[in-house]
């Protein structure tokens, strides 16, 4: 349905539709991006392409030669130069309360098995770096460590994070009732500090991978024995052991997955 026209353009309801979920997309990709080296190049992107819109409408061949050369490129270039804020996009959309209810978890045991273990590593001040896998895989990850393909328990974390462990020294990474691997390495956050805390190794990496991946992080502190817990790139410190399994139930999703097993149950027996 035409609205009105400007010049030799035709303006419908469909455009201004058109229009206002590409601004959205636009405005939501700046927002990922705002502050980051990425944000400068990405509107540098954007009056490139303005710019071609108006070559086109004055008619300038020359230009619009050159800027519809550069835009049959500008997706892959995009790709390159954008990848660590597409993927933190995707990350995003995976975090998406919608998505979040489809997905299948069952890590009851495993949160029984992690807050059991870090209770005593705590006390012993042992450090440990624990990683819920949530919506995406950590294949990359894993393939660095020493894969176990174990089930979750409080006696094989404690054997694991025993500093006279060869598996100590990394992270752990747990998918379900699983633990995928040990002795893990993960890319370590830029964030050196945190409410006034200088950050070691373990906190730096738990928020590294956080700011990567949809994932909720455990680590227990070798210098003070605090326990922290990470998720999207923000921690909260010094959590007992009653509020850790209180969190972890909360953000893994527990009673949701709960629920989701009761009503397949009661489908199955009615049917």
């Amino acid at each position: 349905m035409e609205l009105f026209k400007i010049g030799f353009l035709s303006v419908s309801i469909t455009d201004f539709i058109d229009i206002a979920i590409v601004s959205f997309i636009f405005y939501r990709l700046y927002l990922v991006m705002r502050g980051t080296i990425a944000a400068q190049i990405f509107v540098g992107l954007l009056l490139i392409i303005a710019f071609s819109f108006v070559a086109q409408a004055m008619h300038l061949q020359v230009m619009s030669w050159i800027l519809r050369t550069l835009t049959d490129i500008w997706v892959i270039a995009f790709i390159v130069l954008f990848q660590p804020e597409l993927r933190r996009l995707l990350v995003l959309i995976g975090r998406n309360p919608v998505i979040q209810f489809f997905l299948k978890i069952n890590v009851e045991d495993s949160i029984e098995g992690v807050v059991g273990a870090v209770t005593e590593l705590s006390k012993k001040k042992h450090g440990a770096l624990i990683v819920f896998v949530r919506a995406t895989g950590l294949r990359t990850f894993v393939e660095t460590g020493t894969r176990l393909e174990a089930l979750v328990s409080r006696s094989l974390l404690l054997s694991i994070f025993n500093p006279k462990s060869p598996l100590h020294d990394g992270a752990v990474i747990i998918k379900d009732r699983m633990i995928e691997a040990a002795r893990v390495t993960l890319n370590l956050s830029a964030i050196t500090s945190w409410d006034g805390h200088n950050l070691g190794t373990r906190h730096r990496a738990a928020l590294g991978i956080s700011e990567q991946a949809d994932v909720v992080v455990v680590v227990v502190s070798e210098e003070t024995g605090t326990i922290s817990i990470v998720e999207n790139g923000a921690m909260t410190r010094n959590l007992t052991p009653a509020l850790l399994k209180k969190e972890l139930r909360d953000r893994l999703n527990v009673e949701a997955e709960r629920s989701l097993t009761s009503v397949w149950k009661l489908v199955k027996n009615t049917a």
